[in-house]
């Protein structure tokens, strides 16, 4: 892909365990236009979205596929071995983007950020990402990669904003890609999200990821497996919200993480 940025809304695929309904998932979203789909190899759906992709009316170059080096994996040597294993799960020649889901467990900034400078000079992967990093780990990738940063992943919804990371992303110049937009469901149930989704005629996942798409630098990846959920949420796009909605939105941070473990990097 040429493209220097992920399309504006991608296709998460985590819990998307059923390999006949990942794969007509992936199918589907594609071939409604999303171009940008997210697995990773804790997943374990790898081989499942690359039946989707192949299935697709859809050129291979014009998806931006990304997938991550599980925390079991990142030594040197496994991250090199099992980033080539997730292309031949996928189907495909290279992926446009490879995280390093989590800086734990294996994590070993000097062998592991090494072994992903040497899958991108070998072209397995056109960009590298990180996932879950706060600043502290941020700056030390930086300093220890070749390749530059291109996305950290992270968990961002109108409860939990992440503004020191969407700040820091900003200052060095890579993306946010937001995974667990919607707070698995909790934005449905949100009576200002329900209000603005009101005013709109729209829906309050609609409305979440309306305004996560408003920010800078941000790509949202929202779950979906029925058609209809992945039509809803693609509708988003269309939907502007105002600077009135924005600001209630806003007022809705209140640091609550729908993905949090004693390891976690923030919780140390």
């Amino acid at each position: 892909m040429t493209a220097s940025d992920p399309p504006g809304l991608g296709l998460g695929t985590w819990e998307n365990e059923n390999p006949d309904q990942c794969a007509e998932s992936v199918r589907t979203a594609l071939e409604l236009g999303y171009r940008h789909i997210d697995t990773a190899q804790a997943y374990e759906n790898e081989r499942a979205v690359g039946r989707g992709i192949a299935a697709a009316d859809v050129e291979r170059d014009d998806v931006f596929l990304a997938t991550k080096v599980s925390m079991d994996n990142l030594t040197y040597d496994d991250a090199k071995r099992t980033a080539r294993e997730s292309l031949d799960r996928l189907g495909v020649d290279y992926v446009d983007l490879l995280y390093v889901h989590w800086p734990i467990r294996t994590y070993d900034p000097e062998g592991t950020l090494a072994a992903f400078d040497e899958l991108y000079e070998a072209g397995v992967t056109e960009r590298v990402g990180v996932s879950n990093f706060e600043p502290e780990t941020l700056d030390e990738a930086r300093d220890r990669l070749d390749a530059p940063i291109f996305a950290n992943q992270i968990e961002l919804h109108p409860f939990l904003q992440q503004r020191e990371l969407r700040e820091y992303a900003a200052d060095h110049d890579h993306r946010v890609v937001a995974y667990s937009p919607l707070a698995r469901g909790d934005v449905l149930e949100d009576p200002a999200l329900q209000g603005i989704a009101e005013k709109h005629g729209a829906t309050p996942a609609q409305v979440s990821l309306a305004w996560l798409d408003s920010l800078e630098n941000v790509t949202p990846i929202p779950k979906a497996t029925s058609e209809a959920h992945i039509r809803d949420n693609w509708a988003a796009r269309d939907l502007e919200l105002d600077a009135e909605d924005i600001a209630r939105i806003e007022e809705l941070d209140e640091g609550r993480r729908k993905v949090d473990f004693a390891p976690a990097p923030w919780n140390h």
